[in-house]
């Protein structure tokens, strides 16, 4: 049964590539019939793992396509998510089965709303992946993966073991918004800040008393929310993160170098109204938001 992955960015190609150099049959959808030529005059997919860069030649589809998917991954921006998912719905199987693999929170509901006989899981990882250019990803940290099931279901997909056997660092759970919420927590703590600061993540070391100010605050937004498993040991895991991911370049960093709009609406923008309607102050981050939008807008790109 063919793996279909829908957007080759860092996370995507991180996939895609070592689930084919497992052997398993993977197939790229690429936006439109300029990228998929793009692809094909590269020669493939590129993963670059310490020093050795490694190509593999994928195949490769625009949306499209008519063959039907049963298993999805879609590796896409938060904000583009939807429209994704809309692109290739009348090719789901009754059947499908996908994986989720956004940043934050609030596009997963989208696409669950948009294609409601599949069933969504949501992934939650640590690990560190950057773009080195189109179509080459490098892998630059270790991480833990979490899966859960979008409606609760305390069933693991059967390609969960097929996952574990090739190496990926996956690991089931039976409460994914927890895990959701607790990764959310990381991104805001680390990558708003290698924005501000023009950093890879290793970097942020020089910073800890910023990033201990903004783990304060998450984790007081983590317990009022009654995830006090969620906030536990929060900062600690972020400077874990950090060390893990030092050489990495945050996501929301790689958006800004290349001049794209970032997702910074379904991280600190999903979690500040939260934070208000529960009434709970948070200087730091509503600071470090404000200091993020002011160096977008200095970019020419959108705030939200």
């Amino acid at each position: 049964m063919s793996w279909h992955v829908l957007g080759a960015g860092s996370l995507g190609g991180l996939w895609a590539a070592r689930l084919f150099r497992g052997g398993e049959p993977v197939r790229l959808i690429l936006r439109d019939r300029t990228r998929l030529a793009q692809y094909r005059a590269g020669g493939g997919l590129r993963l670059s793992e310490g020093d050795i860069t490694s190509l593999y030649p994928l195949p490769a589809e625009t949306p499209e396509a008519g063959n039907p998917i049963r298993r999805l991954i879609l590796a896409c921006k938060s904000y583009d998510a939807e429209e994704a998912i809309a692109s290739v719905a009348a090719r789901l199987e009754p059947e499908a089965e996908i994986l989720l693999l956004q940043n934050g929170l609030g596009s997963q509901d989208a696409v669950a709303a948009r294609v409601p006989r599949a069933r969504c899981l949501r992934a939650s990882t640590t690990e560190g992946a950057y773009r080195e250019t189109d179509f080459h990803v490098v892998a630059a940290g270790a991480g833990q993966i979490w899966i859960g099931d979008q409606l609760g279901s305390h069933t693991p997909p059967a390609w969960l073991n097929t996952l574990t056997e090739l190496g990926f660092p996956v690991r089931w759970t039976d409460d994914i918004d927890a895990r959701l919420w607790r990764k959310l927590a990381i991104n805001c703590a680390i990558n708003p800040l290698t924005v501000l600061h023009g950093c890879r993540n290793g970097e942020l070391r020089q910073h800890l008393s910023e990033v201990a100010a903004l783990c304060a605050e998450l984790t007081a937004l983590l317990e009022a929310m009654g995830l006090a498993p969620a906030a536990q040991g929060l900062q600690q895991e972020v400077e874990a993160v950090i060390a893990a991911t030092a050489h990495n370049r945050s996501s929301m960093l790689q958006d800004v170098e290349r001049g794209q709009r970032t997702e910074v609406s379904y991280l600190l923008g999903h979690a500040l109204p939260i934070a208000g309607r529960l009434h709970l102050a948070a200087p730091h981050l509503t600071e470090l938001q404000q200091r993020l939008q002011t160096r977008l807008a200095e970019r020419g790109l959108p705030e939200d």
